[in-house]
């Protein structure tokens, strides 16, 4: 019966459910001014009559007034503090009325006390008919729907709301909650008796509750903290959205996320410095290429916020392209940027494209991102992965000298220390390209920024696992020792540009990525953090397996930033400055020549013994010339030495 009757009230025309709530409300406003005589005078059935002018306006002009503050515009069933409000301020009007009336009529024999009676009965007939009709319509609900029990860490304000707003929504039912301050311990809040962590195992062993939401701020490093205790228990951690972002507006408490890396890490994050973070944009032309990337993408957030005079994005994805340049209007129109936006379809293996574009629009400070950076995808396409990361970067420098660029920043990659891949060389032989163009270069200033993995990046490991553990496994590991260092895309876009700021030309900018980490004990993490038991000798009768798979083609088991020792500080404590060796451009041009001709002539055996001669450590000249004078491969260009190099000058 209460389900009929549920149902036939939400499909009363949204007109009708109004006309119910007056019709109400002008039954209520006289029954709590007869209330209130009954209870000032001491009788049940006290005589009236002679106050009728009260009565009237206590109805014909309260239900106006109710009417103007939008109290008939809300939803009972979702009816919050704001209707409350509407509520408290017409109840206040209507005793003010009503007291007018009794005094400058006058109403002979009407208590003085009578109005303020009225007015608390008012607020309870009024609000408390509809709150006995949200508490029906919440009570019903939750008969009808099979609300999953969770326990929420956190009893502070951010736990109390999350507690309304899931049982609002009605998916979950808070059960408890536990809180680490023992003042709130043993305590019932919103209706939930508050636990200490040490009841935890009991709490989830008796409430069978298999979610715990931690509605703690992720400052001080108390939310990693509270990961870590739960993650040996059996139980799905679920994080709600961090202050920065509810107060922006960006998320609201209801926006429940999964446990991320970021989480894990526990990374100290440095606040930028200002004046490094403005010193290579502001009020410059800037341009990004592989703007459609993930770092691409995130510096071009950064570089706006910094008021440059014009920002250029190219990249070689239309789609990529168009969603940038979009992100970006709409990211300058909500802040308030003047900051105009130019988005130029193209490759960096396009010359004439790159030097047009950085000739028209005057650019003076250059983000070089624009790279194929998947280990094995390039391990299968050679050519491809040379063409666009090592010639790319050797005419967008070009370009760059001859458009009298100020500033040019290479973003490099730990693949490219002691290479054992060919993404990795190409890297490295962009590193050297810039290293040797920055002696003929007065009015250029080259660097490279090197550092490791970037999380939410294309093709990152934590995305991988997590869709795995969705489909129930396996987790793949490529091999039980293998480590990363990991980085937060907008920490490496910001120290990117801080780093920018620093360069003295010829550069070798380390980005400090803290400890590396066990990729075995990641994939661990993340599956105990959503709620499962690892299968294993030990456990066979766990619920999801790890599968060694074995290293990919050019996978290294650990990464490096850095050959050797030679590293210092800089004004930012995250960023260290290297010197590398590196060879000269009047040796470097010939063989670049060579490799060039080789790509061209899709020669597989020169090309892979000119990246096998890219050993760190060695004299990397001595290698490069003797490549360069290999005459096999010279005579795949048919010329000489000189002729081969000769446009690269």
């Amino acid at each position: 019966m209460s389900r009929m009757i549920s149902k036939f009230l939400e499909q009363l025309p949204r007109r009708r459910k109004q006309a119910i709530a007056v019709l109400t409300d002008m039954v209520a406003l006289p029954l709590a001014l007869w209330t209130a005589l009954a209870l000032r005078l001491g009788e049940i059935n006290p005589d009236v009559a002679q106050f009728w002018p009260a009565f009237v306006v206590s109805g014909l002009v309260c239900i106006p007034v109710f009417g103007s503050l939008g109290l008939y515009r809300h939803v009972v069933r979702h009816m919050g503090n704001q209707a409350m409000m509407a509520v408290l301020k017409g109840a206040t009007i209507a005793a003010v009325v009503v007291a007018s009336v009794a005094y400058l009529v006058p109403l002979q024999g009407f208590p003085r006390s009578v109005p303020m009676i009225f007015w608390l009965l008012t607020l309870v007939y009024v609000s408390g008919s509809r709150f006995m009709v949200r508490a029906y319509f919440q009570r019903l609900q939750s008969r009808l729907r099979v609300s999953e029990p969770v326990i929420i860490y956190g009893a502070g304000s951010k736990g109390v709301e999350l507690v309304r707003v899931l049982q609002q929504q009605g998916d979950y039912a808070p059960i408890a909650f536990i809180d680490d301050n023992k003042l709130l311990q043993r305590r019932i809040i919103d209706g939930l008796y508050v636990h200490s962590p040490r009841a935890l195992a009991q709490l989830l062993q008796d409430t069978e509750a298999k979610q715990v939401f931690v509605a703690v701020h992720s400052g001080g490093g108390d939310r990693r903290r509270i990961i870590q205790l739960l993650e040996p228990h059996r139980v799905r951690v679920r994080l709600i959205p961090d202050l920065v972002e509810l107060v922006t507006g960006r998320k609201s408490i209801g926006n429940i996320r999964d446990v991320e890396l970021e989480d894990l890490l526990g990374r100290d994050q440095v606040d930028p410095l200002p004046h490094l973070l403005q010193g290579a944009v502001r009020g410059r032309c800037v341009m990004v290429t592989g703007a459609g990337g993930s770092i691409g993408s995130e510096l071009c957030r950064q570089i706006i916020q910094q008021r440059p005079r014009l920002l250029v994005a190219l990249d070689v994805s239309e789609f990529a392209l168009f969603e940038v340049q979009r992100e970006l209007k709409r990211l300058a129109t909500d802040e308030g940027l003047q900051a105009p936006v130019v988005a130029v379809l193209g490759s960096v293996v396009d010359r004439s494209l790159l030097r047009r574009t950085m000739s028209t629009y005057q650019v003076e400070t250059l983000f070089h991102t624009a790279a194929y950076k998947h280990v094995e995808l390039v391990e299968h396409n050679v050519i491809q992965g040379i063409k666009n990361n090592t010639f790319g970067t050797l005419y967008t420098a070009q370009a760059a000298m001859a458009a009298r660029v100020k500033n040019f920043i290479l973003i490099s990659t730990d693949k490219a220390v002691r290479t054992t891949s060919v993404m990795g060389a190409s890297k490295r032989l962009a590193e050297m390209v810039l290293q040797a163009l920055q002696e003929t270069s007065p009015d250029t200033r080259f660097s490279s920024v090197r550092f490791g993995n970037v999380l939410g990046s294309s093709g990152s490991v934590v995305p991988l696992f997590l869709e795995q553990i969705y489909n129930g496994g396996p987790v793949t590991v490529t091999h039980p020792e293998v480590t990363r260092y990991f980085m937060s895309i907008s920490e490496a876009a910001g120290l990117v540009l801080q780093a920018a700021s620093m360069s003295r030309g010829g550069d070798m900018f380390l980005l400090d990525m803290g400890e590396p980490v066990k990729i075995l004990d990641l994939a661990r993490r993340m599956i105990h953090l959503q709620g499962h038991t690892i299968k294993d000798e030990q456990n066979p009768a766990g619920d999801m397996e790890i599968c060694i798979t074995g290293l990919k083609s050019g996978e290294k088991l650990y990464e490096e930033l850095l050959l050797g020792e030679a590293a210092s500080g800089t004004e930012h404590k995250k960023i260290l400055r290297a010197r590398e060796v590196f060879v000269p451009w009047s040796e470097l041009r010939g063989a670049l020549a060579t490799l060039e001709a080789a790509c061209d002539d899709f020669d597989y055996d020169a090309i892979k013994a000119f990246i096998e001669g890219l050993v760190e450590g060695a004299d990397l000249a001595a290698q490069l010339g003797g490549l360069h004078r290999s005459a096999e491969i010279i005579a795949l260009n048919g010329g000489s030495d000189e002729q081969q190099a000769s446009h690269y000058l």
